[in-house]
């Protein structure tokens, strides 16, 4: 299943600035793993935020929940989840 998910980062003001850059890092390896198993398939900066868009190609809901949840930044996200199918006149072979 597809899914289209935006997240906006909002980091407390007050976090150390060493503590933010050790959950950055560890949550570019994660999302860089995720990214090598097909499972989020696109990610995308949007320009002027601390925010992105991305494309999950995962089995279910569950799994999502799962993979989102665990990003190590998830504590400091505002996301929204839409479910994505297939448009009929879509000429790629690999948007299902």
């Amino acid at each position: 299943m597809l899914f289209q998910v935006e997240m906006t980062v909002k980091l407390p003001p007050d976090m150390p600035d060493e503590q933010a850059a050790k959950i950055k890092a560890t949550e570019k390896a994660y999302s860089q793993d995720l990214q090598r198993q097909g499972k989020w398939r696109h990610l995308w900066r949007v320009a002027g935020s601390y925010s992105n868009v991305s494309i999950f190609d995962v089995e279910d809901n569950a799994e999502l929940q799962e993979l989102v949840s665990n990003l190590p930044l998830f504590p400091y996200m505002e996301i929204s989840v839409k479910p994505l199918c297939r448009h009929p006149s879509s000429v790629r072979d690999d948007d299902s």
